[in-house]
């Protein structure tokens, strides 16, 4: 089984604005970037080659040059391409979703492609036809914002007849080519009374595959409700007729995949209300409802594989939180799908999704840019930089192992009774495991500090020990074994409470004593091949510790704050820079980026600060987000 990745993509329209994942990443501008992506150890990558990006006008001619560059170094790499031709759009302006222009002018495009580029084997010709549709024609999200069960099905039917049309022009040209077909898939769970909704939802999850596989006849359960809702019987002849099952089915499963369908609206928050015109009910995540278990990975790729026993991927696989929980859910995603390829079932490959981040998933896309979420690379300081996930992804196509990090024995936040947020019918039991396994060790027993990096280690299920300085006797020959007998260190966090500290520093100066303890931990990491972060406290402790251990992760901050606790992840934002500014810092988030650095193997000095308050010109506590700086 392969490791492919892919990288966020989307060219989506609402209103007449159309907004480019790759602009905002800067991915245009650095051909680099492919260098970085093939150094994972991907076998191919989902690459787009998009419609609205290459022929915004009618008629233009198209100008290959970027893109033969890119398809080219990519060959060179030895990475094969996946191509997408529409992602989560509705073509260029000059089309419609919604009638036939789209059908004729996707396969028309789609031939000029495999003309100009004849040795590509894999296509997309739309990404996520059923979902796209739903967005499009029946939630009024994008364009053309339909909101009727009437537009949603003749966008679906449309994407999947240029799906079809697509590939036969491509054919003509490489007849070996091969459809990847992705598409979201989940399942909907429900109470009694809307068994019957979530029946018809998880008919209506299989629809596009259906249609492509020239399975939507007379007997299809939907079938009714497609000539009810304005699909001719010639609509649906035509995918009979012409069949064109895909030669991989690509599955993207997100957290977020399966729902929970629930009359009693009081329960949840007004944003989840909707319905269907004979019930109203929430709709919810199924992985935060205490009475009911998600299918998982597993179960939806089992269930893909009994229905169609086609070859199967998975197409894309990112989770927006904290790195472990990166690591963790992908990590659970690729065991899944190895389980099953050992029950005989034909699975290629397993994809790690947003290799370069991902922006405005928060708003659906709806807004330009919107919060950005780190991937395999975070490009927020405008080059990529890799994460923690760039090791367990090298580790899993190269080394082909099962990937080895002390975090991933714990359990991920949807394992855990951390997820509940609606019927908690059973007792919250402690949020950090109780598996054995190697720590965070926090020198900080008392202060702010110490107390923070506890509370959210606990919430991250990192498993740690948190010690005082005083505790700690350390000499030249001093092992962890001979400090702590019976536990195993994997990092060391030297959390001094730097705001009590400025304020004696102001007084009277750097305190050569605590330098000196610092530099004699940052030694003891040394040595013993652990990691260690520290914060620093004036430059004379950043010179005794930086001496001692260069690869030391040295955090420079301003005073913080402590106000109301909020266990939301704000994504970073970063850049290089020749000068420091000192700022008001909340405490919280510059924890939680803190070990986000460490795990991803980061050293030397950075320089966090609130994103709204580097110029000292709003207010302290305005913004919580943390902007990073590399020094």
């Amino acid at each position: 089984m392969e490791i492919w990745g892919g990288i966020e993509c989307t060219i989506n329209r609402v209103g007449d604005r159309y907004m480019d994942q790759l602009e905002y990443s800067g991915h245009y501008d650095r051909l680099s970037d492919l260098d970085l992506l093939a150094g994972l150890g991907i076998k191919k990558l989902r690459y787009p080659v998009l419609w609205e990006k290459h022929q915004p006008e009618n008629g233009q001619e198209i100008d290959w040059t970027s893109t033969s560059q890119r398809l080219s170094r990519l060959l060179e790499l030895h990475v094969e391409p996946i191509v997408g031709l529409v992602h989560h759009g509705s073509g260029p302006a000059y089309v419609s979703i919604a009638d036939e222009s789209f059908v004729n002018g996707l396969a028309d495009y789609a031939g000029k492609v495999a003309t100009e580029f004849p040795w590509i084997n894999y296509y997309t010709p739309v990404n996520e036809p059923l979902t796209t549709a739903r967005f499009c024609g029946l939630y009024g999200i994008w364009h053309p914002h339909g909101s009727s069960s009437e537009t949603f099905l003749r966008i679906l039917i449309n994407e999947c007849k240029a799906t079809v049309l697509a590939m036969q022009s491509i054919r003509k040209i490489n007849p070996g080519a091969m459809l990847v077909q992705t598409e979201d898939m989940g399942r909907t769970h429900s109470t009694p009374a809307l068994r019957y909704q979530a029946d018809f939802e998880n008919h209506r999850r299989w629809l596009s595959l259906d249609l492509l596989c020239g399975k939507v006849g007379l007997n299809h359960p939907l079938y009714k409700y497609l000539v009810q809702n304005g699909i001719s019987e010639a609509d649906l002849e035509f995918f009979l007729e012409n069949p064109c099952p895909p030669d991989i089915i690509g599955i993207n499963h997100y957290l977020t995949s399966e729902r929970y369908i629930d009359e009693r609206l009081g329960i949840y928050p007004p944003h989840t209300h909707g319905g269907n015109g004979k019930h109203q009910y929430a709709d919810v995540e199924v992985v935060r409802v205490g009475c009911r278990k998600a299918y998982g990975p597993y179960r939806i790729l089992k269930e893909v594989w009994n229905r169609y026993k086609l070859p199967i991927a998975v197409t894309e696989v990112h989770l927006h939180c904290t790195r472990e929980e990166q690591m963790r859910w992908f990590n659970r995603v690729l065991q899944d799908a190895r389980r099953l390829g050992k029950e005989q079932a034909d699975v290629r490959a397993v994809t790690a999704w947003a290799l370069l981040g991902s922006f405005g998933w928060n708003c659906l896309l709806r807004e330009e840019c919107g919060d950005y979420e780190a991937g395999v690379f975070d490009v927020s300081s405008g080059s990529p930089r890799p994460t923690a996930m760039s090791s367990l992804i090298l580790s899993a196509s190269v080394m082909d192992v099962k990937p080895r990090h002390p975090l991933l024995k714990q359990k991920g936040w949807w394992e855990r009774d951390i997820r509940i947020l609606y019927h908690k019918t059973i007792p919250l039991r402690s949020a950090i495991s109780k598996s054995v396994g190697p720590v965070l060790l926090i020198v900080a027993k008392s202060g702010v500090m110490g107390g923070t990096f506890a509370r959210l280690c606990e919430l991250r299920n990192i498993p740690y020990k948190l010690v005082s300085r005083e505790e700690l006797h350390l000499t030249g020959g001093s092992s962890p074994k001979d400090l702590f007998p019976e536990t195993k260190i994997w990092a060391i966090v030297d959390a001094i409470d730097s705001q009590t500290y400025s304020r004696r520093y102001t007084s009277s100066g750097p305190d050569l004593n605590i330098a000196r303890k610092s530099g004699a931990l940052a030694a003891f990491a040394k040595r013993h091949n652990m990691k260690m972060a520290t914060f620093s406290a004036d430059l004379l402790t950043e010179h005794y510790v930086m001496l001692q251990n260069p690869d030391t992760l040295m955090i420079r901050t301003g005073l913080f704050s402590t106000s109301d606790f909020n266990h939301s992840q704000k994504p970073l934002s970063s850049k290089r820079i020749q000068r420091v500014s000192f700022t008001s810092t909340d405490v919280r988030e510059l924890v939680n980026n803190t070990l986000d650095l460490l795990l991803d193997n980061e050293r030397g000095i950075w320089h966090l600060v609130n994103a709204k308050q580097h110029d000292l010109s709003s207010p302290a506590g305005a913004d919580t987000n943390i902007r990073v700086y590399h020094l």
